[in-house]
């Protein structure tokens, strides 16, 4: 029985041998440190708190490297659409593309505050690293919505030659839509490449292609009425893109590089609003 008594306290002696060879302690005012685990002194004598020590991991996950490349699917832009009318209506009324009237054709076109809305959804957007994270090049593929609504009764009358009349119905409701598949391509300074929701601008441009255009009108006799047509809006259509992070907000924008028509009207559109996006 002594053996056995004598063999157990030698063995018990050998473990508490160990592990006090095998654990380092750490101590401070405040904190005692043993192994992977941290007894934290609060409120004074006879308080601790224990925790496991995620300072390391911490540490290594906010200076892990982001992915070389990253997809962003269903981007959402809600913003306003605007255009710069740089139109000589002379010229206007002389070539038959409005009808000569009283009144001033300058005033035609006036849009209502705030119901010239532009909505575009983006399928994806994708960011390649090229500089260390902080010069990306981005680009995407969506569509873009763009309603005019104007102030005027005026009337786009499909025709074989482009024409537009003041009308006189009093609409309740007047808008042009314009509809393009759009392809952006910006170049990315992301000031703050390891976090989520960080600072950054981007600059660019877009190449679009008209692929719906309408009038839609609400008022008189006619109620409702919608025509189809593309009223000599040009097919293609590129812009000056940007957008600007700053930590959840995120803005864009963009401007056309010349005239959203043919011929006739000179109307330089642009676009500006919010991005609801993961980065």
């Amino acid at each position: 029985m002594k053996r056995i008594v004598l063999l157990l306290t030698g063995i018990c002696f050998v473990i508490i041998g160990f592990a006090q060879d095998s654990t380092k302690k750490e101590t401070t005012d405040d904190t005692l440190r043993i192994g992977s685990i941290i007894i934290i002194k609060k409120g004074g004598k006879g308080t601790t708190e224990n925790s496991y020590d995620s300072t390391e991991r911490t540490e290594r996950r906010r200076h892990s490297k982001p992915s070389n490349i990253s997809t962003n699917w269903w981007i959402v832009d809600l913003g306003i659409s605007q255009f710069n009318d740089q139109t000589n209506y002379s010229n206007a009324v002389a070539s038959g593309f409005l009808a000569a009237t009283p009144g001033k054709p300058e005033d035609w076109f006036n849009l209502r505050n705030g119901k010239s809305i532009n909505v575009n959804i983006w399928v994806f957007m994708q960011r390649i690293n090229m500089i260390k994270h902080f010069v990306n090049l981005k680009y995407g593929l969506g569509v873009e919505f763009n309603n005019y609504r104007f102030t005027e009764n005026i009337r786009f009358q499909k025709t074989s030659t482009p024409r537009v009349i003041m009308d006189t119905i009093d609409f309740s409701k007047n808008k042009l839509a314009a509809d393009y598949v759009t392809l952006p391509m910006m170049l990315n300074f992301n000031f703050t490449p390891t976090r989520k929701r960080g600072f950054g601008v981007s600059v660019g441009a877009s190449v679009g292609y008209l692929y719906n255009s309408r009038q839609k009108t609400i008022g008189g006799r006619e109620g409702k009425k919608k025509v189809h047509d593309d009223f000599d809006l040009e097919k293609w259509k590129i812009s000056y893109v940007g957008e600007i992070q700053l930590g959840p907000v995120k803005l864009y924008g963009s401007y056309a590089t010349k005239s959203m028509f043919e011929k006739g009207l000179d109307f330089t559109p642009y676009n500006f609003g919010f991005r609801l996006s993961n980065w």
